[in-house]
């Protein structure tokens, strides 16, 4: 089965997608709300509304982005003919003994995200041992 240069081209535009949205949901999200927070404070013991802004706001976006990363996902899922067609069954309807293994296959953001979260700990890993120095007096 060949493909067509548009489909390919157009699924690896949705990974790189997935990629840089992985990248906005670890690192932009929160970064962002730090600075907006530290740009409307003034002084160095600011009032309780910036950390509200950041404790609400880091969440209700990194939630808002996954929403965007599923729907990539989706849309590579129906490209690639890989959507799931799964069959939601009650927990008490299943047997004891019976399906104690997982079935459901990663599916591309999946992978996408392992490999982000797998790359941010190895660069945060060189960083710290690497690069952090000590922050103990005298050392």
């Amino acid at each position: 089965m060949t493909r067509r240069p548009h489909v390919v081209l157009a699924q690896a535009l949705l990974i790189a997608a997935m990629a840089v949205g992985s990248v906005l949901m670890w690192i932009g999200v929160p970064v962002g709300w730090l600075v907006l927070a530290s740009l409307l404070t003034d002084s160095s013991a600011p009032s309780l509304g910036p950390y509200l802004l950041v404790i609400v706001g880091i969440p209700v976006s990194m939630w808002i982005v996954g929403r965007g990363l599923r729907r990539l996902d989706l849309t590579y899922a129906r490209l690639t003919g890989n959507v799931e067609q799964r069959a939601t069954r009650a927990a008490w309807l299943k047997s004891m003994r019976a399906e104690r293994g997982s079935t459901r296959r990663l599916t591309m953001l999946d992978r996408v995200m392992i490999v982000s979260v797998s790359i941010a700990l190895v660069a945060f890993g060189v960083w710290f041992f690497a690069f952090a120095g000590s922050s103990l007096p005298g050392g």
